[in-house]
């Protein structure tokens, strides 16, 4: 354990150090009862000090191989990679106002929002915590830019204490100001975003076991949710259902709320509304979920209310998505080119019917690189990269008649390895 952050934890009452320590949810893990029932499903635990150990020894990698002396990092999924830090994920996205420096030095500063600093006294890795210094006007009000001068120069004495001279550093993102500070404190700037996608997007053997037991949340809390499906009921409070249930088996949080039925299911993109699912309508949906572990499980699925059959347009469209993501899942094969991936993958005639946004796109703790688009779209927004094994990525299929009619979403995710493709989602795709 990092002195710093025991000598500061032990200063405090009883009950903070109680807080850093057993009563910490990530100390405290998923619990008896969901490791019973994972464990039950033949899935492995992951081990929480190596899934650190892998994780923090990438991004110094990546800091090597890009001749970066070290990195400053806003964005909470990368402080969690690189610290295995959690606090209010959701919140501070959009204020940010905690932040972590990682040097090639192998040092590690976490700023902290007010007095939690005791939130990472669970990880080794992390040297000092600091109180955080926000520049964010919601917190700075209109003394953002004496903030963002204050944020700056203590950087700018970090900089100085674990880097050279003519320091590059990356960084993911911060505001106008503090970027022309450090730069004006002769700090080269290069892409924190790219240098974190980089070294996230090869998963180590632990993550994938965070992944499956994420996985198998996600799909128990669906089986629920189609259980609980019925004529009647409003999109919302099925969609709450898989809330739920994904809440009760150590999820953290949903990104989206996309799912419809009948004819809002196409176009794609609509969120859950008050709509009462009628009987024969389809019903669709993308999970976009974070679950255990902090691991995305994101999946989509389509099902058919209540007790008709399907029509013959349902089936149709049905058809034609269930084969777009089942022929294009075996393009995932290791040292395929995404130029080679986004050519040789089918879907359906652009001209007759809509498409997903993407053709697939990596997953890890959210959606990450790389994004591989359609062929059509190639000139304008394609890039080339190579498959590697290690990399998670899911295909995608969204199918509705530019005519009219509803639309189908389906979507699964695939672990790529040396003998190709592995499917990690194991729900029925079946209407």
């Amino acid at each position: 354990m990092a002195r710093k952050i025991l000598s500061s934890i032990n200063a405090k009452a009883d009950e903070v150090r109680a807080a850093g320590a057993e009563g910490h949810h990530l100390v405290l893990g998923p619990g008896p009862a969901l490791e019973a029932e994972w464990t039950a499903a033949g899935l492995q635990l992951p081990d929480v000090e190596q899934m650190r150990d892998y994780r923090i020894a990438r991004v110094r990698r990546q800091l090597d191989e890009m001749g970066y002396d070290g990195a400053i990092l806003w964005e909470p999924t990368n402080i969690r990679y690189c610290t295995d830090s959690t606090n209010m994920q959701i919140w501070t996205s959009r204020n940010p106002s905690r932040y972590c420096w990682v040097g090639a030095d192998e040092s590690i500063i976490l700023w902290e929002f007010f007095e939690c600093d005791f939130l990472s006294a669970h990880n080794p890795h992390i040297d000092e915590v600091r109180p955080a210094n926000s520049s964010l006007f919601f917190i700075a009000g209109t003394r953002h830019e004496e903030k963002a001068r204050q944020w700056a120069a203590e950087m700018l004495d970090v900089i100085g204490e674990h880097c050279g001279e003519r320091p590059r550093i990356a960084i993911d993102y911060c505001s106008y100001r503090e970027y022309q500070a450090l730069a004006e404190g002769g700090v080269t700037i290069e892409n924190g975003m790219e240098m974190m996608e980089m070294a996230r997007h090869i998963k180590g053997p632990d993550e994938i076991k965070a992944m499956r037991c994420s996985i198998h949340a996600c799909e128990s809390a669906m089986v629920e949710m189609r259980e609980a499906m019925q004529p009647g009921m409003t999109e919302r409070e099925l969609w709450a259902m898989l809330h739920s249930g994904h809440i009760r088996r150590g999820g953290e949080w949903i990104e989206t709320q996309i799912l419809s039925s009948g004819p809002r299911t196409n176009p794609w993109m609509q969120e859950a509304s008050s709509r009462i699912i009628e009987n024969g309508d389809i019903v669709a949906y993308d999970t976009d979920l974070v679950g255990p572990y902090g691991m995305m499980c994101d999946i989509s699925r389509t099902w058919l209310a209540g007790d008709r059959q399907p029509t013959i347009d349902q089936l149709k469209v049905y058809d034609l998505a269930r084969h777009q993501i089942e022929f294009n899942s075996t393009l995932l094969t290791p040292g395929r080119t995404f130029y080679e991936l986004t050519h040789q993958s089918w879907q359906p005639p652009v001209a007759d019917y809509r498409h997903y946004c993407v053709n697939y796109h990596g997953v890890g703790q959210v959606d990450e690189y790389p994004e591989i688009l359609f062929p059509h779209m190639w000139e304008k927004g394609g890039f080339d990269g190579v498959l590697e094994p290690g990399m998670v990525l899911t295909t995608e299929a969204f199918v509705g008649s530019r005519y009219g009619g509803e639309g189908i979403k389906l979507e699964d995710q695939y672990l790529v390895t040396e003998g190709g493709p592995e499917l990690l989602t194991e729900f029925p795709l079946d209407l």
